[in-house]
This record gives structure tokens, C-alpha cells and sequence, in this order.
């Protein structure tokens, strides 16, 4: 596993994973700033991803990608971190560690995430592996991102967004890893497991977000004991601009803070 720790040794200890890609090689700038200016953060390829390799003997599933990062912490002598799991698996990611590893997880934070792929989630994951296939990665990114982002956004940043030095880079090249990524996702399913965990935790109902509806997130405050919800009805799958990005880490101070 190819991983990163960026901040001040003596920091709270927080771990931050995204969706379908890395905020590792120099793309720290896309993960939450309050968070990298106040606590010590590890980041990571997921496996099959940029420079970590990929064991493809072993059925993909969100308790891999969990036990990853659970043996990273171990690796590394963390334990009771601050998990937040972005845009994605990175949230499921973190369901799981609270689940199997309550020891690690001092707080969870996750948005653009679910309990169980639903029919129609697992339908649009799906096609957008095929499209990746089918069609190329560059078609599977401008699907992905028009999609995820704000439509104002997307039309003011598109050219910045789109080509090799935009949105999920990190599976250009990459089919197998993303089928990979996408099995674990849709073959998701929590629901008896969620009521067991006792980490504090919030979710954001994104309510413009057209993958991860706020149906999907809504149901993990429901189902977790000492999870609060938190309604930003003009947000869609990922917070962009200045003015979302700022707003999340207000959250995120008041939480970790909290907690």
C-alpha cells in the first residue's frame, strides 16, 4: 500500500479517503483544508490504485478495502482516529472500520455514501464501469462529472474538470481496478450491521445529489445510534467551490471538535 502522512506529529490523528480515487501525489488540495491545517492526516492509494498493488485472488468487498486500512492504522500504531470518508466508498470504507475495528475509530464523518446499493444505484454504477469499458475513460469522465457536481460549477470549470489532469484521474488506465471498486460498492449492504456501531458520527443528505440521494444517506442516521444527519439541500455528490468547501469544514471543526 502506497500511503501518506501529512501534519504536525503531535495533531489528533485522522484518516481521509475519497471515492474512486487518491488525495495522495500532490492532491491534497481537494480534500477538506481545515482538516490538513489541524490534525496529522493519513491518506492512501486505495489497492489497484496509482502505486498500491492488487491481490486479484480475493473476492472485492468494503471489508477489503477496510481490512486495508485497518492494517495501515495497525502498521502504523494509530488507533482511536477521526475517520472521514468523502464522495463515496470512502464513507462505507469508514462504516467498516467503525464496525470491525471500534478501537481505531474515535469519530466518523461521511457524505456522497450508503447502507445498501439499492436497484438503482447499483444500475448506475454499473453502466458507468461500461461506459469506461465501451466507450473509454474519457467518456466515463465526463459522465461521472456531470453527474456529481453542481451544474453551474460544472459549466464554469468544465475544461478544468474534464482530460488527463481532471476528475478521477487515478482510473485512467485503470478498468479492472474500477470493476473492482464498483463490486465492492454495489454489492454493499450494511443494514444489519450499522445498528451495532457506536462511533459518533454525522452524514450529510446531499439534496441535489443524484447518485448517493439523500434516501441512501438518510437511512444511515436511521440506522447507526449515534449518528446525526445534517440536510444541505442545494449540495449534490461532491462539494465544490469555495463556498460548499468552506461550509464543510465548518462542519468538520464543529464535529471533530465535538468529539
Amino acid at each position: 500500500m502506497y500511503y501518506e502522512v501529512h501534519g504536525d506529529v503531535s495533531a489528533p490523528k485522522a484518516v481521509c479517503m475519497g471515492g474512486w480515487g487518491t488525495f495522495c501525489h500532490g492532491r491534497i488540495s481537494d480534500a477538506p483544508r481545515y482538516l490538513f491545517e489541524n490534525y496529522q492526516v493519513l491518506i492512501y492509494d486505495y489497492r489497484g490504485i496509482r502505486d498500491s498493488t492488487e491481490d486479484y485472488s480475493q473476492p472485492a468487498s468494503m471489508k477489503l478495502f477496510a481490512s486495508d486500512v485497518t492494517g495501515l492504522l495497525d502498521h502504523l500504531g494509530w488507533s482511536n482516529v477521526h475517520i472521514v470518508g468523502m464522495v463515496g466508498m470512502g464513507a462505507c470504507i469508514g462504516q467498516q472500520i467503525a464496525y470491525l475495528r471500534p478501537d481505531l475509530a474515535r469519530s466518523l464523518v461521511m457524505t456522497g455514501c450508503w447502507a445498501w446499493a439499492d436497484p438503482i444505484m447499483v444500475d448506475q454504477l454499473n453502466t458507468m464501469v461500461d461506459v469506461h469499458e465501451k466507450m473509454g475513460w474519457d467518456e466515463f469522465q465526463k459522465l461521472a462529472a456531470s453527474y456529481s457536481f453542481n451544474g453551474d460549477f460544472y459549466n464554469a470549470n468544465r475544461d478544468r474538470l474534464l482530460g488527463v489532469n481532471g476528475t478521477w484521474p487515478d482510473l485512467n488506465g485503470r478498468l479492472e481496478a474500477q470493476r473492482r471498486l464498483v463490486q465492492a460498492c454495489t454489492t454493499y449492504d450494511a443494514r444489519a450491521e450499522l445498528p451495532l456501531v457506536q462511533t459518533p458520527a454525522v452524514v450529510v443528505n446531499a439534496g441535489r445529489d443524484c447518485i448517493t440521494t439523500p434516501r441512501h444517506t438518510g437511512l444511515i442516521a436511521e440506522l447507526m445510534p449515534n449518528c446525526q444527519s445534517v440536510d444541505w439541500p442545494e449540495a449534490t455528490h461532491v462539494f465544490a467551490g469555495k463556498d460548499m468547501r468552506r461550509k464543510f469544514d465548518e462542519l468538520l471543526k464543529g464535529f471533530l471538535e465535538a468529539h
